[in-house]
């Protein structure tokens, strides 16, 4: 019975925290993140976090840099839990392919209450590794590939509204800063 309970400290892990999302302007999200050269017990916690991060802020995509972790992670599950096998995990992730275009609605849990339609491709292949290093490749179609096209630009340091016109973005920044101003931001 002792060694039972000795196994089973060895592979409890810690509890799982729920990291705070950030919000623009903070400076990481300009940043490209890091590449992950380390696939350990440490880094699936870190993912599995991701996940309940993601849950809890209502999203169905976080980027590592959004909790404030500069590097190439991300999880999407556009299901937003209803389907398992639509939970994907991206690790130092890359487009390899992209086809068609598609103008539709986005937001952002950095950009909380901004949306905007943005052009993306309507369709990308991506290559990418998971939590044990194996890489592998993943198309999306429409919301899929949004997702995944969304999560990949901020782990280059890009937001949503860098790919809005200079119009639109002056009047996503003057709504922010109004918000800042009042204290709602």
């Amino acid at each position: 019975m002792a060694t039972k309970k000795a196994a089973a400290k060895k592979t409890a892990t810690k509890p799982l925290k729920i990291h705070e999302v950030v919000k623009y302007p903070d400076p990481i999200l300009a940043v490209r993140g890091e590449e992950v050269t380390v696939f350990d017990a440490e880094l699936k916690q870190f993912v599995d976090e991701m996940f309940d991060s993601m849950y809890a802020a209502h999203g169905i995509g976080l980027a590592a840099p959004q909790i404030s972790v500069s590097k190439r992670i991300a999880v999407v599950d556009v299901s937003f839990k209803k389907n398992a096998k639509d939970k994907v995990v991206l690790i130092n992730p890359e487009i390899v392919e992209r086809e068609g275009k598609l103008l539709e609605e986005e937001g952002c849990l950095s950009l909380p209450d901004i949306r905007e339609k943005v052009s993306r491709a309507a369709k990308v292949k991506v290559r990418a590794q998971d939590v044990t290093g194996e890489w592998f490749e993943i198309e999306g179609e429409e919301l899929f590939s949004r997702a995944l096209q969304h999560e990949i630009d901020h782990l280059d340091g890009i937001l949503f509204i860098d790919r809005i016109s200079r119009l639109k973005r002056e009047l996503v920044l003057r709504k922010i800063k109004k918000l800042q101003k009042n204290g709602e931001w």
